[in-house]
């Protein structure tokens, strides 16, 4: 078992948590995640690891409440415990770039976040963009503030920074003269998808975060398998980060829409028994 150490909510639906793991965060790097169970008869669920510190020995989780398993997880508070928490697992993001674009759509800019901190801390230059729909779901803003050379804040609603997608951010420093080593994108899938599309015909290197179904996180399962390049690679064993450009996106897409209607059961079946509405 683990100890939650803290627990902060970000927006109605996403919770940070940290919690003492010494041993992963020893070895924690940006890109990578852990596997953890809430109680003994709880589903394994992965999450990236939003950030961790070496010397109070914590890793720091960042969750959406989507099914019953996260909702579970929500309900634990500071002083509780997580019944198995697994990890560091997948491959960590390759920080070695001079200058690059960071972007986070959505809860993404939690797995965002590390990689920009680490390579603004070696350095780099970094020009960082979120984006979200609304005002209401921002998170990590001054974070991202203070591990930037340049950070833009884009909502879809326009209710807070500038009002635009994150690919017309992008654009926007491309037109300027902005040129990159790397672009790296993560959040949901359509976004990355599009953020490729405009970078493909420039040929910039594009990276891109995978965070399909996953129950085992060692290969085995074939769950998080994907497409890149023609061929199949498991997201756990092989990424999660893969090139952009390689990447079938719209197989990906189709496979993570399977689970939905389980994962919409579930959840309101939770619901129902702690006496809550459905987020």
């Amino acid at each position: 078992m683990v100890k939650i150490i803290r627990k902060k909510i970000l927006n109605p639906t996403v919770i940070l948590m940290d919690v003492e793991a010494p041993l992963i965060a020893a070895k924690a790097e940006p890109g990578q995640f852990v596997i953890l169970r809430v109680d003994a008869q709880g589903e394994r669920i992965p999450l990236t690891i939003a950030d961790y510190d070496r010397q109070r020995g914590t890793v720091a989780i960042i969750f959406q409440i989507v099914g019953a398993a996260t909702m579970k997880l929500g309900e634990l508070n500071e002083g509780g415990s997580i019944e198995d928490f697994v990890g560091p697992l997948g491959n960590p993001t390759n920080c070695s770039a001079k200058k690059v674009a960071i972007i986070g759509g959505g809860v993404g800019s939690a797995i965002a976040y590390p990689v920009a901190k680490k390579f603004f801390q070696q350095g780099a230059v970094v020009h960082a963009i979120t984006g979200f729909r609304t005002r209401d779901l921002i998170i990590l803003e001054d974070e991202f503030k203070k591990v930037s050379t340049e950070f833009v804040l884009v909502t879809d609603d326009g209710s807070s920074g500038r009002k635009a997608l994150v690919t017309d951010a992008l654009k926007s420093f491309l037109d300027r003269g902005e040129t990159y080593d790397e672009v790296i994108a993560i959040g949901p899938l359509i976004m990355m998808k599009f953020v490729a599309a405009l970078t493909k015909p420039l040929g910039i290197k594009t990276v891109v975060s995978m965070n399909p179904i996953m129950i085992d996180g060692t290969g085995m399962c074939g769950g998080c398998r994907l497409s890149v390049g023609g061929k199949t690679k498991f997201a756990c064993v092989d990424g999660p980060d893969f090139d952009g450009h390689e990447i079938d996106f719209a197989e990906a897409m189709t496979r993570n829409a399977m689970y939905r209607p389980f994962e919409s059961a579930a959840r309101d079946t939770l619901c129902k028994l702690l006496g809550k509405e459905a987020v």
